[in-house]
């Protein structure tokens, strides 16, 4: 259970029926975080529903949105047993009869816990690329000097 090798990316919502199964990717109380909403969405019920909505408008414009997952990356493992990993998002949108295209790059950063049958998200965070970085934080000082 603790072998991070058998980690899948979530279940992408766009597929039909798909909006329940990412929703159980999570952990009951687990919490996915976008700044692309208004507000943190914890929860399997509120989970499911927002993917629901996220479909449901997508029909409404006529749109087949796809989530792309890859560049999985986990990267630390902690003594709980859970892990960290980083992937990309591609989302990219087909109108009928139209050309696709892509509306956004984004960066997860994912905390995955160790469950009876596998893995569930605890937290998902999106990060747009069309944001500005965090801070980065000051290099440590190797040298041995205090000046």
């Amino acid at each position: 259970m603790g072998d991070p090798s058998g980690l899948r990316p979530a279940e992408p919502p766009d597929r039909r029926g798909g909006c329940r199964g990412w929703a159980a990717t999570f952990t009951p109380d687990g919490e996915f975080v976008s700044p692309s909403y208004d507000a943190p969405v914890t929860g399997a019920a509120a989970l499911a529903l927002f993917a629901t909505s996220f479909v449901r408008d997508s029909v409404a414009k006529g749109l087949v949105s796809r989530h792309v997952v890859t560049n999985v990356d986990v990267h630390r493992q902690h003594d709980d047993g859970s892990v960290e990993a980083r992937a990309y998002l591609q989302i990219v949108s087909t109108g009928s009869g139209e050309d696709s295209r892509l509306v956004r790059l984004t960066t997860l950063a994912d905390l995955w816990v160790p469950v009876a049958d596998g893995w569930r998200l605890r937290r998902r965070r999106v990060r747009r690329d069309d944001q500005a970085l965090p801070a980065a934080r000051p290099a440590a000082d190797t040298t041995g000097s205090d000046a």
